[in-house]
């Protein structure tokens, strides 16, 4: 699909229209194709999926500045890392087609629960979880990306992941485990539009590896610039053809044992 079939009422239609912008679209649908048709990940995906999950979370802890290390024991005692394991819990296995349902219908209600399992820990009243801030519209622009979500584009899904993920981060519309937040719900509209049905990517792990660039492109996109813009999307976009390998990666050790 190119940027020449949207509407002009389209949204998003003019980011899909910037420079490079459709072509790393492309290259991460196709690198995301190509984990699910992994010999592996026909019939042993749950287990390929719990292990990218985790390795996602760790990583988006990480990019907060929590621990990435998880303890021998089991006892977490780091509450970014520990929120960042309870948000991935909520998008894999039995608890993950609840999660989506719920994102396709109600999708700041999600946003909500998720703050409800990232922050808890981090913020000093029970009272704040859940509950985005008031102030600078932020109601009205949460409002609009639920708009996006809920069939208001239809741009390829690594851009909507994109825009929706820097929206969010750039937003910080809680005031506590937004990057985590934002991260999370990348990953949702990933296996949600089918990008990535299964949850395999990990392309958390990419924006770790570059957390300087990662954060110098959300500025970028925060200017609202074309440049900047696009230069987030194509960011966000080579993650997931990243986190595509490293999924490769997961599936070929899988198949070894």
């Amino acid at each position: 699909m190119t940027a020449s079939q949207f509407s002009d009422t389209d949204p998003l239609g003019p980011i899909l229209a910037l420079p490079g912008v459709a072509e790393a679209a492309d290259r991460a649908r196709k690198g995301l194709e190509e984990v699910h048709r992994h010999k592996t990940n026909r019939r042993g995906w749950p287990a390929t999926a719990t292990e990218a999950s985790v390795r996602g979370a760790r990583a988006s802890a990480s990019i907060a500045g929590g621990s990435l290390e998880l303890p021998l024991d089991g006892d977490i005692q780091d509450p970014i890392l520990a929120g960042a394991l309870r948000v991935s819990a909520a998008l894999d296995g039995d608890a993950l087609p609840a999660t989506i349902a719920n994102w396709q219908r109600a999708p700041l209600q999600v946003l909500a629960r998720l703050h409800v399992l990232a922050a808890a820990g981090l913020v000093e009243s029970a009272d704040e979880l859940g509950r985005p801030r008031t102030d600078q519209g932020v109601g009205e622009r949460l409002d609009a990306l639920s708009q996006l979500v809920t069939g208001g584009t239809n741009v390829p899904a690594p851009v909507l992941a994109a825009v929706v993920h820097g929206e969010l981060a750039a937003l910080e519309p809680f005031g506590q485990a937004d990057g985590v937040i934002a991260r999370a719900v990348s990953r949702l509209i990933s296996t949600s539009t089918g990008l990535d049905p299964h949850n395999l990517g990990v392309p958390e792990v990419y924006w770790l590896k570059r957390r300087k660039a990662y954060f110098a492109a959300l500025d970028g996109f925060a200017t609202g610039t074309p440049e900047g813009v696009a230069n987030w999307v194509i960011t966000c976009c080579g993650a997931l053809e990243t986190g595509a390998q490293e999924a490769l990666g997961i599936a070929n050790a899988h198949a070894a044992q």
